[in-house]
């Protein structure tokens, strides 16, 4: 087996380390932002996305201050360092937009998701659907003879988790309502 031909002026890593240590990580981000409550303005931050290829990943709006008339935006992205700054940047130039905060830098947050799991099955398979539920706390919102409707709350990566678990019990069909997530402790 020849020698290894490493280059003058390269840096010596692991043969086993294939990542180009000139790309920059790609990172997952929630950002929480603050809009008035007005048409459109949903409609123009979406398209700040689809516009420049960025992905969202999850994303969850509602009405937080009815007598303001604002809304929160809470998205989930993923992008190197630049990307997401620019996304923020860009975010904040929006006419309607008040806030922009990326929970993700600013400190600890908590992230939930609601999420409906129907699953269809009978025997020892509805059995163990249950027992599942059980332990990953989810409640049957709704039950027929052939089928289960399962209400789960909990971390992205709870709700993975449950569906992973649930597709070989006869899982026919899941709503998720993405993240909600706020930030710890006192600050807003």
């Amino acid at each position: 087996m020849p020698p290894l031909n490493i280059q003058k002026g390269t840096s010596r890593h692991s043969a086993y380390d294939l990542r180009d240590p000139n790309i920059e990580a790609v990172e997952r981000h929630t950002l929480a932002v603050l809009v008035d409550n007005e048409a459109g303005v949903l409609a123009r931050v979406i398209g700040l996305f689809s516009g420049r290829g960025y992905n969202i990943d999850s994303l969850t709006v509602a009405e937080v201050d009815h007598e303001g008339h604002t809304s929160r935006i809470t998205i989930v992205t993923t992008g190197t360092p630049a990307v997401i700054d620019q996304i923020k940047a860009q975010l904040g130039r929006i006419v309607p937009v008040h806030e922009v905060h990326d929970l993700t830098v600013e400190g600890p947050s908590v992230e939930r998701e609601l999420a409906l799991f129907k699953v269809s099955g009978t025997g020892d398979k509805r059995v163990e659907a249950l027992r599942l539920a059980d332990i990953f706390r989810a409640n049957v919102v709704d039950s027929t003879l052939e089928s289960f409707i399962f209400e789960i709350t909990g971390t992205p990566q709870k709700v993975d988790a449950f569906a992973e678990l649930m597709q070989p019990l006869g899982l026919v069909e899941i709503a998720r309502t993405g993240i909600a997530a706020l930030a710890r402790g006192g600050a807003g």
